[in-house]
């Protein structure tokens, strides 16, 4: 996957966003638009849209410490990614909102369970202990779902942004 050098600072712009985004909302515990903007970035870019999420990931990295927690961030929204890669190119309209929705919102009610295996391995937990990791969390992803549902609202306006921004570009 070649890049131009329009595309690396399209990519390093959007990844900053996902970061941004995360920093104003983080007054709001687990709520974020970074699913949101994975999906959309995915819709849009297909397989190039791994830049951006990996361009958010190491910024995350590099302000926030490259520590133990940061770990599972470089597998939680490649899975993401996947699962909206696996998606049909071209649903209908009145589908692609509800799909788009339904996958950010299983993200985020699954994201304690996506994460557990690595802290299992990292903290010597057995399988009882990751469970019981996956439990406490409930509360936390329940809410990050919650958010995601919500967020979501705003997949299919951000896919017409970029969309549109990509036209004009191939028009000038």
């Amino acid at each position: 996957m070649k890049l131009s050098v329009r595309e690396i600072a399209i990519f390093a712009m959007l990844g900053t966003i996902m970061y941004l985004s995360k920093i104003v909302l983080e007054f709001l515990p687990n709520i974020h638009l970074l699913a949101v903007l994975t999906i959309a970035y995915t819709v849009v870019y297909r397989q190039k849209a791994l830049y951006p999420i990996y361009v958010y990931v190491f910024i995350l990295g590099l302000t926030n410490g490259f520590n133990m927690w940061w770990i599972p961030h470089l597998y939680l929204w490649t899975v993401l990614w996947g699962v909206t890669m696996l998606l049909p190119k071209k649903m209908p309209k009145v589908v692609a909102p509800i799909v788009y929705i339904v996958v950010a919102g299983c993200h985020g009610f699954l994201y304690g369970t996506l994460y557990a295996p690595a802290q299992a391995l990292m903290f010597g937990l057995d399988f009882n202990g990751m469970v019981a990791w996956i439990i406490a969390g409930i509360p936390f992803d329940v809410t990050h779902g919650i958010g995601n549902i919500i967020g979501g609202l705003l997949i299919v306006p951000i896919i017409s942004v970029i969309r549109l921004a990509e036209r004009t570009h191939v028009k000038s």
